[in-house]
């Protein structure tokens, strides 16, 4: 049986209900008015609500890695020291960003598959002194490995330092409370477990933050990226344009209506989609003989990366779901590649449709490659 269109089970960007892509096709709203500031204070007041934060919050045009850019830039100055906490792709990306701007990173790692361990970071914060902030990310997207952000984040405290956080993979999809855990800057998209099309991020900011970014003067980064920038328009263009630039209203439409979805149902209720979601689908691949590359211990609820059998051609794997049976999973990055699949529980994704669906596929391609499926079956 083939479905019309293609079910993504990728980490992002990820499928969105009918209602929220409806919204791409109303009629174009300008980005400034009396009903288009409506849209975007609700917009804001739902997001806060998702981000569990009364701090400030922007809704900017553009990718993942542009509110993280942002913050970086905005919160230090050339040759300053940044702690960057790194297990994989997305914490080393974080680390170029950084030397982009002529920083100067110390990293803290920790194996492909592993969390950071909190008290490596109290090790490094203890020895290295004038670090102007910590930058780190909530779910390594690479491994599914979701990093203990708590504890770090109550570390960074004692040391009086700003944490800039990558929740591009996590927010709207398990808890990450900002104001409680003491985020200062923290950064994520609507095209992951906000489940809507890619184009906007978000980014809230805390009090600690502006602090330091107005210490340093008037010597920022750029312009559009400048947090500065965005903050001076929201309170002095705050009744009819408090944003420097045209913002994708139709985008900030759809991405309203997915708000509203989420809130109705209740955080507590989505984020358990999401683990059962996860759930089933790690049971069923296990059943099938599969093995987790990041154990359940540290495994995010929303992507399961797993180890390919002995001898798979996981790109032939990969192929025979999305041509027979419409389905897209994810591989592995940079030294993963080849070695690991993963796959996402976000968005249509986060359903049992979903993954009752994809491990039919799986099983099918099992049987073709004539992998012996009832003996693993019983050997497990």
């Amino acid at each position: 049986m083939k479905t019309d269109s293609l079910r993504l089970m990728i980490p992002g960007p990820v499928e969105a209900e009918d209602e929220v892509l409806a919204a791409l096709a109303e009629p174009i709203l300008p980005h400034y008015g009396r009903k288009w500031i409506e849209i975007y204070q609700e917009t804001i007041e739902r997001l806060k609500q998702v981000f569990g934060t009364q701090e400030d919050l922007f809704l900017m045009t553009g990718p993942g890695m542009a509110g993280l850019d942002a913050a970086l830039g905005s919160l230090m100055r050339t040759g300053e020291k940044v702690v960057v906490l790194s297990n994989g792709f997305f914490g080393q990306r974080l680390a170029a960003v950084a030397r982009a701007y002529g920083l100067d990173p110390r990293l803290v790692e920790a194996p492909l598959g592993r969390p950071i361990d909190p008290q490596d970071v109290r090790h490094v914060l203890s020895a290295e002194p004038g670090v102007q902030a910590l930058a780190m990310v909530h779910l390594e997207t690479s491994t599914g490995v979701l990093n203990p952000l708590q504890e770090i984040a109550a570390i960074v405290r004692e040391f009086n330092v700003p944490i800039i956080v990558d929740a591009v993979s996590s927010m709207g999809g398990v808890p990450l409370p900002v104001d409680e855990w003491g985020i200062d800057v923290c950064v994520t998209v609507s095209n992951k477990c906000l489940a809507c099309p890619p184009g906007v991020v978000l980014v809230s900011v805390s009090q600690r933050a502006w602090d330091q970014i107005d210490s340093k003067g008037g010597r920022a980064h750029g312009w559009y990226l400048n947090l500065r920038t965005w903050k001076d328009f929201a309170v002095n263009w705050a009744s009819w344009h408090p944003y420097p630039t045209t913002l994708p209203t139709n985008n900030v439409v759809a991405l309203l209506t997915s708000l509203r979805r989420i809130l109705d149902q209740g955080l507590e209720a989505y984020y358990a989609r999401h683990v059962q979601a996860a759930h089933t689908v790690r049971a069923g691949l296990e059943r099938l003989g599969f093995k987790l590359f990041t154990p359940e211990a540290y495994a995010s609820p929303l992507i399961t990366t797993v180890s390919g059998l002995p001898g798979m051609d996981i790109d032939d794997f990969r192929n025979y779901l999305e041509r027979e049976w419409q389905l897209m999973i994810a591989g592995g990055l940079d030294e993963l590649k080849g070695k690991i699949f993963r796959v996402g529980h976000m968005g249509k994704a986060a359903s049992v449709d979903y993954a009752g669906w994809f491990l039919v596929g799986v099983d099918a391609y099992l049987h073709l490659q004539g992998h012996d499926v009832g003996s693993r079956q019983k050997g497990n």
